[in-house]
């Protein structure tokens, strides 16, 4: 069976970098087989089906765009590595092969004589490191740039050894690490290796692709934008009860409260442009579409999905691309294009609980909403106190593009629009 390159959003004819298997090698559904590399993201093409891989249709270095035949896989192969097959031999196999597998190094190799063969090798710059992407994700989690990095693995390539071998000498030099982008010296030591084993019983898990790929996009945006976060409440006693409505004489459109976190959000944006913008450098990027994200959990991480046009959608039309976009995550999987080209993100944990939470920017956007579960509070309305449903929400802001003037008078608009959606015709 052919694997041809999948969507991958708007990147066209980007080189193959790195293949992840050679031909022989047992693949399952989902297991990374190549990465393809463009000027801005390292994607990894996974495998759509299980089988044995035969032989590849591209070379390193071959520019590919949508559509483009990979490789070919042999799915009525057995889906267990042969007993026959020793420890040994896989070894053997693996030193002899090119390009060699990806492995992780353990903790106990990160000792000197990594660094000492790291330092024989000349580095590499940053536009022609040699690294896998979980080895990218681990040196932007340690703000370390990949061109000041002598490798050691085969044909030039970047470990993660290298990376704490490039930390300790730096910090033994007295040198300190410089987070990218943020001319700030954190002199951050490696990561303690620790033997869990020695203390119990322990058991490891392999974090899911969309885990690896989220956790260091995730760390990069904490560490490098100055966030702020405002706290607010808002009345949702009226919008309840109007929701209720809506899914009693709509039965195919479930409404959720998100929607019409969505739909305030986008009517936010168009009052307030700096907010749907992002920083480029020296200069600010206003938008004139309202593109709106919103955190859907799936059983393999984390993932934003992207509903276009916003402020020109109503929120049953909101509510229904949600679900879709929503059980396609859970599902078949969600496209690099239903996940691209958000202005603002909208973060839910209504339905499971909490007074109220710090949700992390989504960078490039420069802000980010969340709300926590409503509830009943005793509300003075001047005369008497009045049974009301708050929701607590929050918003986290880019303090670089945004100040605490402008952020408390977005949220407040957000809070006004839930507290009475009538204004959102108006």
């Amino acid at each position: 069976m052919e694997v041809r390159l999948p969507d991958i959003g708007d990147y066209k004819d980007v080189p193959v970098v790195e293949f992840l298997v050679k031909p022989g090698d047992i693949v399952a559904v989902e297991d990374p087989l190549m990465t393809v590399e463009s000027d801005k993201a390292t994607m990894e093409i996974p495998a759509p089906f299980a089988g044995t891989v035969r032989e590849f249709a591209v070379a390193i270095g071959t520019r590919v765009s949508q559509g483009a035949l990979l490789l070919t896989i042999d799915a009525t192969a057995p889906a267990t590595v042969p007993s026959a097959a020793t420890p040994e031999n896989k070894k053997t196999e693996a030193a002899a092969a090119a390009p060699p597998v990806r492995a992780e190094p353990s903790a106990t190799a990160k000792v000197a004589p990594v660094a000492t063969m790291a330092s024989t090798l000349p580095a590499v710059t940053a536009v022609g490191a040699h690294a896998t992407p979980s080895v990218r994700a681990f040196a932007r989690e340690l703000g370390v740039e990949l061109g000041m990095v002598k490798p050691s693995g085969a044909k030039g390539r970047i470990l993660r050894d290298d990376i704490t071998a490039h930390i300790k000498e730096r910090l033994a030099g007295g040198s300190p690490v410089q987070v990218p982008g943020s001319a700030i010296g954190a002199g951050l030591p490696a990561w303690p290796a620790v033997d869990f084993e020695k203390f119990g019983p322990v058991e490891r898990q392999p974090l899911s692709r969309i885990q690896k790929i989220s956790g260091g996009n995730l760390t990069r945006n904490w560490l490098t934008i100055p966030h702020v976060t405002n706290f607010d409440k808002a009345d949702v006693t009226g919008l309840e009860e109007f929701r209720k409505e809506l899914n009693a004489a709509n039965k195919d459109a479930k409404v959720t409260m998100v929607a019409f976190l969505i739909k305030a959000s986008a009517l936010a944006l168009k009052a307030y442009p700096r907010f749907n913008a992002s920083l480029d450098g020296e200069e600010l990027v206003l938008k004139n579409y309202v593109h709106i994200g919103f955190a859907a959990d799936t059983p393999k991480g984390l993932m934003v999905p992207v509903i276009r046009d916003c402020d020109r959608k109503g929120v049953l039309d909101i509510a229904t691309e949600m679900r879709a976009l929503a059980d396609k995550a859970r599902g078949t999987g969600l496209s690099a294009a239903d996940m691209q080209g958000g202005c603002f993100s909208v973060s839910s944990l209504g339905g499971i609980g909490g007074a109220g939470f710090t949700p992390i920017i989504n960078a490039p956007e420069v802000a980010i909403l969340g709300a926590g579960r409503s509830a009943m509070e005793a509300i003075w309305d001047g005369k008497a106190f009045q049974p009301r449903l708050i929701m607590p929400v929050s918003l986290s802001w880019d303090h670089r593009v945004i100040d605490g003037v402008a952020a408390a008078r977005f949220l407040g608009h957000i809070s006004a629009l839930l507290g009475d959606f009538r204004r959102a015709i108006v």
